[in-house]
């Protein structure tokens, strides 16, 4: 019965989209941006592996990777600027504009992979493949920049059809698979999975750029052998919560795998296990409909670092929390360019004001309707409506 209802909430949160008379985000009322290109360096200039030098030596396990959360689901004119979006700008324009990792849900929709927000009556970007040869496109043309996936398997499809997936789009061939060592880069680890994580330059010179985790990964006798490039998340990363709704909620307590549980983040580390940072916050319509948070995004990515809520204060509290020299490797948040949120990783990362090669977003999203959570509030009540006929039907045994 719980399920029934969760589904024709999804069902009915299709409904809750902002009128394309509303200001659009993008500017001008235009279309998402199509695949934008950084220009090359100069002759002579030194390499600059993920917009800077300072990166090329390091081991992918001491840099932070900005990434965009629910990155294929879009607040613009495709979308109606759908207030389920996650995102003002495409991925192939936030690769451009410095972010390295995209995370988003995979579900299969008759038979086909597709990226759905939730539900693919809600939010569907398309088939998965399809996002993959874009990708594959940008990475073809920066050689130097390496990108991190984080797929979220919602329907626990086998690894085979993912890696059919990547095998399809071309995508495979950018693939790093990697070398197990008892220790990896961590000294205290003891945990015989641990990844030996090589620097970027070195995965730049063997053309193997891409990582991707897919969460959950079924495995069988043969998927290790035939797709080991795809890797199982919560072998090799602990996440912090989530499901915030209240910018004082952030923590940098391990939320999950749950066999840490016991130990914590610091027993995740001590494991080898890489830290992803959730920054980004939902509003809570009803007890059972969350949207993004978009009313207070300036402050929730914001780096300042001592401002409540702001993304900076979130990432230097767990860096003190988890012992000076650990930085999250990796961070998710809602519609990145705000803040701007990348400002927060090249702080940790040591190059603030020296990255190069990034691309400005075309068109800044502008200032969002002051009014737009009393006009997602009236919206709520067409929903409860709708809700109360459906159930006065019967509709919800039948789903």
């Amino acid at each position: 019965m719980v399920r029934s209802r969760l589904r024709a909430l999804t069902a009915l949160l299709a409904l809750l989209v902002i009128p394309e008379a509303c200001a659009s985000p993008q500017g001008g009322g235009t279309t998402a941006a199509t695949t934008a290109q950084p220009p090359s360096t100069t002759s002579g200039a030194p390499l600059a592996c993920n917009n800077s030098p300072d990166l090329c030596s390091r081991a992918y396990n001491n840099i932070t990777h900005m990434g965009a959360h629910d990155s294929a689901f879009l607040r613009d004119d495709t979308t109606g600027n759908s207030i389920a979006g996650n995102q003002f700008f495409n991925a192939t324009v936030a690769l451009s504009a410095g972010i390295r990792m995209l995370q988003a849900q995979v579900h299969l929709s008759n038979g086909v992979l597709e990226l759905c927000h939730t539900s693919c009556a809600l939010l569907d970007a398309g088939p998965l493949d399809v996002c993959l040869a874009k990708i594959k496109s940008w990475l073809d043309a920066n050689p130097n920049e390496v990108v991190t996936l984080l797929l979220v398997n919602a329907d626990n499809q086998p690894a085979s059809s993912f890696g059919a997936a990547f095998e399809r789009s071309g995508l495979s061939t950018y693939a790093f698979t990697p070398s197990f060592s008892s220790t990896g880069n961590n000294s205290t680890s003891s945990n015989s999975s641990v990844i030996a994580w090589p620097t970027l330059q070195q995965m730049i010179a063997a053309n193997t750029r891409l990582v991707t985790f897919i969460a959950p990964l079924p495995t069988d006798n043969t998927t290790g052998q035939t797709y080991p490039y795809l890797l199982d998340e919560f072998a090799h990363v602990f996440e912090t919560a989530y499901n915030i709704t209240s910018l004082a909620s952030f923590t940098c307590a391990l939320d999950r795998p749950s066999t840490f549980s016991a130990s914590g983040a610091s027993g995740a580390l001590a494991a080898g296990l890489l830290p992803l940072l959730n920054h980004f916050a939902y509003d809570l319509l009803t007890q059972d409909i969350m949207i993004p948070d978009v009313s207070d995004i300036d402050t929730t990515n914001s780096p300042n670092e001592t401002q409540t809520g702001a993304l900076g204060d979130h990432a230097r509290r767990c860096m003190a929390e988890w012992g000076g020299d650990v930085k999250p490797v990796f961070v998710l948040v809602d519609f990145y360019d705000r803040g701007p949120a990348i400002e927060t990783a090249d702080r940790v990362n040591g190059i603030a004001g020296r990255a190069v090669g990034r691309m400005s977003e075309p068109g800044k999203s502008g200032d969002q309707n002051s009014g737009r959570k009393l006009e997602a509030g009236a919206r709520v009540a067409a929903v409860l409506c709708g809700w109360f006929l459906l159930e006065s039907a019967g509709a919800f045994e039948d789903w």
